[in-house]
């Protein structure tokens, strides 16, 4: 791997938003996504958004049947402090503490329909590239990622081994979002101190992206951010984090199985983070849209299995998974597949007969093009 060369680079963030495109159309192809059971639990997503838009506007309500009330005693048509009151109480819940998204991704501890969605959609991937390839010498094709991922023991991010219950799993990750959560409210409590608060959202802006992208482009984002109006700062941030958290919570059902130490965790995702970026952002803005949100946090799960085949390799029987991990916390064939053209972007075929282990896994990928 080039090191030299930044991961959140433009052409790596539009091969992602690319793959977001061919990564929906097949898992939308999959007829195994329509049986009855998706179909109940599609009803119950939808229901469960609108509850999640009733909760959140609960605040919003209490506060509009309050100032109604103050209205008997105070004039307040010619004020505008009640609807600037009540839209910056919208903007807090939606941009800064990201209420939806955080509501939504809780449903994950709540059902296993996300999980199954991703590996009926993995083994779908598989269906469809040897269909694809049926016509080739079957020695050239990849190794199958559904037949051994399947064999991994499934745990959680925060225990592997599975046996913390789904009720401490939901304890943590509330955990993580609360503090998440604090953090955003303090820092933007601050951007309204006099004086230093116009400062305080760039200089996070800044900080941010001198770490993702480098100095000078978080230097540009740190100058043009200052002449910004503060709710566009605030929602170009929380859209940036919200897309690395999704990107996150989609990848749950790989990480669940292929177990991944936190430092080796941390240098996959700093390996690939400008195609995960990409990947994610059509779809955080789509998981904002009211009720149609959770259906397409569905559609960006079952995507996500079509991406995994195409930012790691396949996997060994989990005899061997120690080893594999260790292969696959660089991304070995990642200039390749960005130098891929839009038509051949689901052509690269994942083989070495050279390199390969005794299972008939290749421990790094290369390429075939048809």
């Amino acid at each position: 791997m080039d090191s030299s060369k930044p991961a959140f680079e433009p052409n790596a963030i539009l091969r992602g938003a690319q793959l977001t495109v061919v990564g929906a159309h097949r898992a939308l192809q999959n007829p195994n996504l329509f049986t009855s059971d998706h179909y109940r639990q599609a009803v119950a997503a939808v229901f469960a958004g609108l509850a999640i838009r009733i909760i959140i506007a609960i605040p919003t309500v209490g506060i509009r049947i309050f100032i109604w009330f103050l209205g008997f005693f105070i004039n307040l048509k010619g004020s505008t402090w009640d609807n600037d009151l009540i839209d910056g109480l919208h903007f807090l819940e939606h941009s800064v503490l990201q209420v939806p998204f955080f509501l939504m991704t809780m449903m994950r501890y709540i059902t296993p329909t996300l999980d199954n969605m991703f590996m009926e959609s993995l083994e779908w991937v598989d269906r469809t590239y040897v269909q694809k390839h049926r016509s080739d010498d079957p020695k050239g094709l990849r190794a199958m990622y559904y037949p051994n991922l399947r064999m991994y023991q499934a745990g959680t991010p925060q225990d592997p081994a599975g046996k913390k219950s789904p009720m401490d799993a939901f304890i943590i990750v509330l955990t993580r979002f609360a503090r998440r959560g604090g953090i955003s409210l303090a820092v933007y409590a601050c951007s309204f101190f006099p004086y230093i608060g116009k400062f305080v959202l760039p200089a996070a802006s800044f900080y941010t992206f001198n770490k993702a992208v480098g100095l000078q482009p978080a230097v540009v984002i740190f100058g043009t951010s200052i002449f910004l109006p503060k709710r566009y700062l605030v929602t170009f941030l929380q859209t940036y984090f919200s897309s690395r958290t999704l990107m996150r919570e989609l990848l749950v059902p790989y990480f669940h199985r292929v177990h991944f130490t936190p430092a080796q965790k941390k240098a996959w995702f700093k390996d690939r983070e400008g195609v995960l970026f990409g990947f994610a952002f059509a779809f955080t803005t789509m998981t904002k849209i009211p009720l149609v949100g959770v259906l397409i946090y569905g559609v960006a799960e079952a995507s996500t299995a079509y991406l995994v085949t195409k930012i790691t390799d396949p996997p060994p029987p989990p005899s061997e998974e120690k080893e594999f991990i260790e292969s696959q916390v660089h991304w070995k064939n990642k200039h390749e597949f960005m130098r891929l053209p839009l038509a051949a972007i689901d052509a690269l075929n994942v083989k070495h007969d050279e390199d390969k282990n005794k299972t008939g896994v290749p421990s790094y990928p290369g390429r075939k093009f048809t």
